[in-house]
């Protein structure tokens, strides 16, 4: 008999924490404790810890805020993460004792943010039948842009084109570096508050820090002019996918395409063999529209669309997973 049981994560638990993730089939390194933890005083952590006759089969990166429970707010995705040899019918079980535990504990609503498929190393779309059975509701969807290095697209903007060359006859210099205090103060921030008066999500000093924490996993990519950057990306690499998490160029260096350059080393060079190149979503306004100029400008280098999805679901509708099997 299946015995499922829930224990709120605790600090003396981050070592078996970090083991599962490692091995998860739907888990990359921002579901580290030491990625996840960076930004605790921001969040009321809620993480779950799911057990099968007393073995950890399941992880819920969550916190709290009020009666409800999310997907971890600070970070880019979440979800139910699994082992990867976990069967259907555990899931099933894993997420009804989630939503009990939830319900019993005077929460009325899970908000979960899915993993995008390209982050997945085996099939794991467990969660999504699951979202169907308790009549979850989808309130926020995203479209990200993602090159499928194994199925690639021609480049065939005549603007790419001709910037490419533009960078090599302004002989742009592309060169990965330690340190983000250049492009972050210089590039990105001055930027982000002139065109959104926002911020981004990791200060200087929350981005170097996990920096020295994964090492592997977070990089940046400068270009340069003459000796001095004109433009930089931030890269978050897990196994699969080189993803940009920032993207910015100096607006009056724009026309020596330190961007071109730099995408253009990334994509051919450097992460040749990923199996996709992420360069994020193009949406605002929680979804509901879509940045035209943005989303064509990211076209260009051959990337297409993938949707991220964002679920409510009530936690009394655990009884709905009863009649799952006939």
């Amino acid at each position: 008999m299946r015995i499922f049981s829930i224990q709120p994560y605790q600090l003396e638990q981050k070592h078996q924490w970090n083991e599962f993730v490692a091995v998860s089939k739907n888990a990359t390194f921002l579901f580290q404790r030491d990625f996840m933890d960076y930004h605790q005083d921001r969040f009321e952590d809620y993480s779950l810890m799911i057990y099968k006759n007393n073995s950890l089969v399941a992880l819920l990166p969550a916190n709290r805020k009020d009666n409800q429970v999310y997907s971890h707010q600070g970070l880019s995705y979440g979800g139910l993460l699994l082992k990867k040899d976990s069967k259907f019918v555990d899931v099933l079980e894993a997420f009804k004792t989630v939503l009990k535990f939830l319900d019993d504990n005077d929460i009325d609503g899970l908000n979960l943010k899915l993993l995008p498929k390209i982050y997945h190393k085996f099939p794991s779309d467990e969660i999504e039948y699951l979202m169907f059975k308790t009549e979850a509701k989808i309130v926020r969807r995203d479209t990200s842009s993602v090159i499928d290095k194994h199925h690639p697209l021609k480049m065939t903007s005549s603007n790419r084109k001709r910037n490419l060359k533009k960078a090599k006859l302004n002989n742009i210099k592309v060169e990965e570096v330690d340190g983000f205090d250049t492009f972050f103060n210089h590039i990105l921030i001055p930027n982000l508050q002139e065109q959104h008066e926002a911020m981004p999500t990791h200060s200087v000093e929350e981005i170097s820090k996990l920096k020295t924490k994964f090492p592997n996993h977070i990089r940046q990519f400068n270009a340069s002019f003459k000796g001095e950057i004109i433009a930089g990306v931030t890269i978050f690499e897990t196994e699969y996918v080189a993803h940009a998490q920032y993207i910015s160029t100096i607006a009056s260096k724009k026309e020596l395409a330190g961007l071109d350059a730099i995408f253009n080393e990334l994509i051919t060079i450097v992460f040749k063999n990923k199996r996709y190149f992420s360069f994020g979503i193009s949406n605002e306004n929680n979804g509901q529209h879509i940045n035209q100029g943005l989303l064509k400008w990211k076209e260009s280098f051959g990337a297409r669309t993938i949707i991220h999805d964002f679920y409510n679901v009530n936690t009394k509708n655990y009884n709905l997973l009863n009649d799952v099997f006939v």
